[in-house]
């Protein structure tokens, strides 16, 4: 295992922020894994710090396939993780919205820049993700509709779907947009929860991204049988929004098979207690998303149902 440093941010008032990059084997640029681009991704971060501790495992034992080599990024944003805030917290800008970078830009455009010109080369790309919802998915593969995209082979994670979305204007300037115009096989990588660790959709991306690693012939190690994979679109993905504000008391979670009309959740009165609203599925079939905060205003999107 190699350490280095991939881009230095200057501080006046603290230790400058060093991005760390870790490298392992020698070759082609075969994969690279980025993990927390936002200061709340703390299960991304998790997942690509046991990536890291596993590959140093692998290439000790002399799991490392010849010619090839793995870079993983935990994190970009250390910083805004130390100040507890989602966002760039001295600009309160997203990184994964500067995309390809700016070396004369701002700070957010120059660590996008500095990243983008470590990742850009590599054969495959893996970014653990989040949703701007805070709430739970089921642990998924989810890539932009460029005309470039290869679902196929996001089959080979083994996770449960393998979404292919069609991109908005302002997906132009995410990492996984930009990585597969330079080229690059992207895929994001959703792990169940952001701002806390679950260990079990953890285990579920890191087994995910070994399988991966090994149907490609990167490394050579144990990899548990892969599930079917079910491609799904736009079109698949079904949203039950709030018509009501106020507590939100679920009764389904985030995985959960479910039958048309099957209630989901209750939108509460927070002074009374009363029922405002009852939230019920539309489709038979698994609850993809659910947001998981206290409270909920109206008109909000509280879960995403995978027809079946």
């Amino acid at each position: 295992m190699k350490k280095d440093v991939i881009f230095t941010v200057p501080s006046y008032f603290r230790d400058d922020m060093d991005i760390m990059g870790y490298r392992f084997g020698k070759g082609e640029k075969s994969c690279a894994v980025l993990g927390a681009l936002r200061g709340d991704e703390v299960q991304q971060l998790y997942v690509c710090a046991r990536l890291v501790a596993y590959l140093r495992e692998v290439e000790r034992e002399g799991g490392m396939m010849p010619g090839k080599s793995v870079l993983v990024v935990p994190t970009a944003i250390s910083l805004s993780m130390n100040a507890g805030s989602r966002l760039w917290a001295p600009e309160n800008t997203d990184i994964n919205r500067c995309f390809p970078g700016d070396a004369e830009g701002s700070t957010t455009d120059r660590i996008a820049g500095a990243l983008f010109d470590k990742l850009k080369a590599y054969h495959y790309g893996v970014q653990l993700t989040s949703f701007y919802q805070p709430g739970s998915f089921v642990p998924h593969v989810r890539m932009m509709e460029t005309g470039r995209q290869n679902p196929e082979l996001g089959c080979e994670f083994g996770l449960p779907y393998v979404y292919v979305r069609v991109p908005r204007i302002s997906d132009q300037a995410t990492l996984n947009y930009c990585w597969q115009q330079a080229g690059t096989q992207a895929y994001s990588l959703y792990a169940g929860k952001t701002q806390e660790i679950d260990e079990a959709a953890a285990e579920q991306t890191l087994r995910a991204i070994i399988r991966f690693l090994n149907g490609r012939g990167i490394i050579r190690s144990e990899a548990m049988q892969e599930q079917k994979s079910m491609v799904i679109t736009n079109g698949d993905i079904l949203s039950v929004t709030s018509k009501s504000s106020g507590l939100l008391r679920r009764v389904k979670y985030a995985g959960a098979h479910v039958r048309r009309g099957e209630q989901l959740a209750f939108i509460l009165n927070p002074l009374d207690g009363s029922v405002r609203e009852v939230l019920k599925t539309p489709a038979t079939g698994m609850l993809f998303f659910i947001q998981d905060g206290p409270f909920i205003t109206e008109h909000s999107p509280v879960f995403q149902v995978v027809a079946t």
